[in-house]
């Protein structure tokens, strides 16, 4: 008997763009280089009202990947996501920052994720830095993943403290269906992914994290940018915790507790050295 001829799972690349036209030429080139695999896809590239244009990068790699370029008036990433989710043609939406590189088996995992019997409405992986980066960047990519900071809730273990995750919209793929019944991210220029995690889960709607799914991620060049970034994650959490009681966690603290012991580290040594060994243990295993 003839086997019915299986269908190719199409996907639609999603990727809000502001001011970046570097970021996205190297992010175009990194899906180019994708191995064989069997999925369909398009790549949907929505400008939030850049000044400085990525249209060239697109029209370069539009020879070779299928790119679909729009742009519109800055309006924040989770508006120019919602943008780009309802001109897609895809069963999946996978949501991509501007500044991540795809590991070159990046679609043959995502392949291999939604060929299950029963996939995620919705799911995630985590982020890593490339051997290209700076120091800085890695530095900052190690501050941001790692268990002592951020309690491994940005990281790529299997597990975290805290339980079920919360999806990162850098790396993450979204049913068209889950789009139809969640809606998109909220008018939220901070904390919007965490934002739209919850609003799955109460639109009972299943998610999953998977470590092999990751993407490499830049992050930001300078420790000035980094800090007006991670300020303003600190500002959203407060108000992610009043919009949704009962879901703070003791690991949303790590990030203050680690700033607190560096700095009695410092403070403290000046009067007793002795007290800046573990700063000194915790630096020279990352540097």
């Amino acid at each position: 008997m003839e086997q019915p001829e299986k269908k190719n799972i199409s996907i639609s690349i999603v990727v809000p763009v502001y001011n970046r036209p570097d970021e996205t030429d190297a992010l175009l080139g990194s899906i180019a280089r994708q191995a064989e695999n069997g999925l369909d896809y398009e790549v949907i590239i929505v400008e939030d009202g850049s000044s400085l244009t990525s249209q060239a990068e697109c029209e370069k790699w539009s020879a070779t990947l299928p790119v679909r370029y729009f742009y519109t008036e800055n309006s924040g990433p989770g508006d120019s996501r919602n943008y780009g989710m309802e001109r897609a043609r895809g069963d999946y939406f996978v949501i991509l920052d501007s500044d991540v590189l795809l590991p070159e088996n990046y679609f043959q995992t995502l392949e291999r994720l939604l060929s299950r019997r029963n996939p995620a409405d919705a799911f995630a992986g985590p982020d890593r830095a490339h051997r290209s980066f700076t120091d800085v960047q890695k530095a900052i990519n190690y501050a941001m993943t790692s268990f002592l900071t951020t309690g491994g809730l940005r990281g790529g273990s299997k597990a975290n403290i805290s339980g079920r995750r919360q999806l990162r919209s850098y790396n993450m793929v979204i049913s068209a269906e889950a789009f139809r019944r969640a809606g998109g991210f909220a008018h939220q220029r901070v904390g919007e992914d965490i934002e739209y995690t919850q609003r799955l889960w109460r639109n009972d709607l299943t998610t999953a994290w998977y470590p092999e799914l990751y993407v490499y991620h830049k992050r930001r060049d300078t420790l000035g940018q980094f800090f007006r970034q991670t300020m303003a994650f600190g500002r959203a959490r407060p108000i992610l915790n009043r919009m949704f009681p009962g879901t703070a966690r003791l690991t949303y603290m790590f990030p203050s507790f680690f700033l607190v012991f560096m700095l009695v580290s410092v403070l403290g040594g000046v009067f007793a050295p002795v007290i800046l060994l573990p700063l000194g243990v915790y630096l020279a295993a990352i540097l």
